[in-house]
């Protein structure tokens, strides 16, 4: 009976032990692993990478350049902010259906792209808006399409996950109107199809309608009737003040000294941006 009870003490001992063991295996874990995310949101310093994410097919935001080199005005505002922090420059391109996913794996730091702020302003940390923009429709110009009205029955293009695709879905009666409203990868694939017939109307951001527009020569129209207002911010992780306010500073400095004003000229014609006025 006694050796009996010795064992059962013994196991209940082992048992116990494994249990404390992982307790504090746990806790050192959970520390670990608040310690790094702390550690993720620190203050860049001098010589480490700035990775902006962007979308690659985005122009003038962000795109290949005749060259072979990422370009646009976004990430010309980027590369001057890493100048002036003595930041390495890194225009990672990514896929805009999985952003969230890349943003919050840390393989980058921002997205800076053209990035709506309106509808998503608690999802990110987020820059003082810089740019105004407006969700319009293209048409072509022999299409007798002068109206939002005028688009019932016929077949609409939306980029996937776009800030165009959430206005048209909350605005379910204009949605409901269209014969079809199909989402595509890219804005490039949308003035395709527009120019071949495919459909009749794509879904976009206004300013990269104009510069498409004006780019290409094509014979396309923006209608006067937008589909919603909205701002273009930088948007980095949940949490992530510290290079959030780096990045600020910075844009703010640009805005003073005109340099933002410059790089809006080379790229619009003219100063479109809002920090500072």
């Amino acid at each position: 009976m006694k050796k009996k009870l010795a064992i059962v003490l013994a196991m209940a001992l082992t048992v116990t032990g494994v249990f404390v063991g992982c307790g504090k295996d746990e806790k050192k874990n959970n520390d670990s692993a608040k310690n790094q995310k702390e550690a993720k949101f620190e203050e860049k310093k001098a010589g480490d990478k700035f990775i902006v994410g962007f979308d690659q097919d985005f122009p003038p935001m962000g795109f290949v350049g005749d060259d072979g080199e990422y370009t646009g005005f976004d990430l010309e505002l980027a590369e001057e902010v890493c100048e002036r922090l003595d930041l390495e420059f890194v225009a990672q391109p990514i896929a805009w259906d999985s952003k969230d996913a890349t943003l919050g794996s840390g393989e980058i730091d921002c997205i800076w792209n053209g990035f709506t702020m309106n509808g998503r302003e608690d999802d990110y940390t987020w820059t003082d808006a810089y740019l105004d923009n407006k969700q319009v429709f293209v048409v072509r110009g022999d299409s007798g399409i002068k109206s939002k009205a005028d688009l019932a029955g016929k077949v609409v293009d939306v980029q996937t996950d776009s800030s165009a695709e959430a206005a048209l879905n909350d605005n379910t009666e204009l949605k409901d109107s269209f014969a079809l409203l199909q989402t595509i990868p890219d804005y490039n694939t949308g003035f395709m199809d527009l120019e071949s017939g495919a459909v009749d109307a794509v879904a976009m951001d206004i300013v990269v309608a104009s510069y498409q527009i004006e780019k290409r020569k094509a014979d396309f129209v923006i209608l006067e009737e937008e589909i919603s207002a909205e701002e273009y911010g930088v948007g980095f992780a949940k949490g992530n003040e510290a290079v959030r306010d780096q990045i600020q500073k910075v844009l703010k400095e640009m805005a003073a000294d005109g340099t933002m004003a410059e790089i809006s000229t080379k790229w619009f014609g003219e100063d479109i941006t809002t920090i500072g006025k």
